[in-house]
Formats: structure tokens, C-alpha cells, sequence
């Protein structure tokens, strides 16, 4: 199992956070899974680059 430090939320100081298993499919093309926990205490976190998408909704255009 893959771990890196990192600060922790819960913990106050840099702890191990480790990588479980992947099983939502982030790593069947060769990539990173985002998910990591905190081996002492278990809080999580989600490490990686953020996308955003831009939804337009079709409607009355805004008043001004």
C-alpha cells in the first residue's frame, strides 16, 4: 500500500495517509487514485487537479 505525509485535519500535524484499495474505477486507465486516509485517525481526503465544467441553462436572461 502506497503512503505519503501530509497534514491532518483531525491529527493538528504531518501524518502517513495511506491509499486503499481503489474500487470506483480511478485507476483502470493507469492514473492516480484521488482518495487518501489518514492512518492514524482515518479522516479523508481527496487529493488531484479540480475540473470544472461549465452547465448553460437555456431560460430568460438575467435582469440587470
Amino acid at each position: 500500500m502506497d503512503s505519503r505525509q501530509w497534514p491532518c485535519p483531525s491529527c493538528g500535524d504531518d501524518r502517513d495517509f495511506v491509499q486503499p484499495p481503489c474500487i470506483d474505477g480511478h485507476t483502470d486507465d493507469g492514473g492516480e487514485c484521488p482518495e487518501w486516509v489518514c492512518a492514524d485517525c482515518g479522516s479523508a481526503l481527496v487529493v488531484g487537479e479540480v475540473r470544472v465544467v461549465v452547465v448553460a441553462v437555456a431560460g430568460a436572461p438575467c435582469a440587470a
